[in-house]
């Protein structure tokens, strides 16, 4: 009999809240510019305990979760993960399941799974069938907005901090993103991996011709490369890319399906899965199985300190993307944020739940 059971416990209330957390500076990508970022927060109450979840999303998500979730998942029984997300999925049929419907899942079930392993008074990722208890990162920032000298000292920054691996954007301006990853490698030395980033800014034929280049600086990692829908055009970048560089995708998926089509496709050698859009932890589980089933390597996208349980659970994990907006807004508004260890997040003494503890006092300010 669960924990639950035993005591009756069940979702008693649902609180859910916008946040829009300005960025340093403007900042830009291959294809979009931005100046500030929205947090959707969801906490559930049951038995004097909150579970805490979260998604990047328009402030619109917040309306969603309180008009058509809400509903589903208050009084009923927090074990029921499967049960209320199958539901959830159900519940928005009609509006379109791919974007905010599934990011507003996304939220919701990630408080689920963290009330659920707050009931039971054990970490979120041993809960889950721990498959590792440090998960490896990669620094993720380097934006197209960025002179030369703010790029480097950023990209040098997280080697120096023990993290061997860092990611770049390229795209807004083609014709200096050679310049700008020669000038990343100088700054990060020989050892440390360099990946890169175009947001689908290049055609096909512009994307093979730019990573002919990428690979003489020995960027490993192509993000990418071109809109992510062309699955035919993202195949045919990977099968014709410099053999020691990986083709990825998968941060525009929303729920399984989107998931097994670019598996299909052959569209990547990495797949990526953002746990705030791909309708939380239970849908971030379902794409790591269909990874396992094709022995294709799992990142996760975006939302480190979120991300860090569900990622050490899962068996094809590769490395979780330590972004830089999300690392200042989340040790900005949440305690409990994993601690570094040689280019990890270390689990080992992890409480229960996913760790967090939502700062309310320093969020109110960011209210919407």
């Amino acid at each position: 009999m669960t924990v639950a059971a035993q005591s009756g416990a069940t979702v008693e209330r649902i609180e859910v809240a916008a946040f829009e957390i300005p960025t340093e500076e403007p900042e830009s990508d291959g294809t979009l510019e931005w100046d500030s970022t929205t947090l959707v927060v969801v906490e559930l109450l049951s038995e004097n305990l909150r579970g805490l979840g979260y998604t990047y999303a328009d402030r619109s998500t917040q309306n969603l979760i309180e008009t058509k979730l809400a509903p589903i998942v208050t009084g009923c029984d927090p074990m029921e993960t499967d049960r209320l997300w199958a539901k959830m999925v159900t519940s928005i049929r009609n509006l379109g399941r791919p974007g905010v419907a599934s990011m507003a899942i996304a939220a919701v079930d990630n408080a689920l799974w963290d009330l659920k392993a707050r009931l039971l008074d054990m970490p979120l990722f041993r809960l889950l069938g721990a498959a590792r208890d440090r998960v490896p990162l990669y620094g993720s920032g380097g934006f197209t907005s960025y002179p030369i000298d703010q790029l480097q000292d950023q990209l040098s920054g997280w080697v120096e901090l023990g993290i061997p691996r860092v990611k770049m954007k390229i795209g807004r301006r083609p014709a200096d993103d050679v310049e700008r990853v020669a000038a990343a490698r100088r700054a990060i030395g020989d050892s440390a991996e360099l990946f890169v980033d175009a947001n689908g800014a290049y055609g096909v034929k512009q994307a093979l011709a730019f990573g002919e280049r990428f690979a003489e600086q020995r960027v490993s990692w192509y993000e990418e490369p071109v809109y992510h829908r062309d699955l035919p055009g993202l195949r045919f970048v990977r099968e014709h890319a410099p053999a020691s560089m990986e083709v990825s995708i998968g941060e525009y998926g929303y729920d399984p399906l989107d998931f097994a089509n670019m598996l299909d496709a052959g569209a990547c050698d990495v797949l990526q899965a953002d746990v705030t859009r791909c309708e939380g932890v239970t849908g971030f589980l379902a794409i790591d199985g269909l990874c396992t089933a094709r022995n294709v390597p799992l990142s996760t996208h975006c939302a480190p300190s979120l991300s860090a349980h569900p990622a050490a659970a899962a068996k094809q994990l590769r490395h979780i993307e330590y972004f830089h907006d999300h690392v200042r807004i989340e040790q900005l508004l949440f305690d409990g944020i994993p601690p570094l260890h040689k280019g990890s997040f270390d689990l080992s003494q992890s409480g229960p739940g996913n760790g967090l503890t939502f700062k309310r006092r320093n969020a109110e300010r960011y209210r919407r």
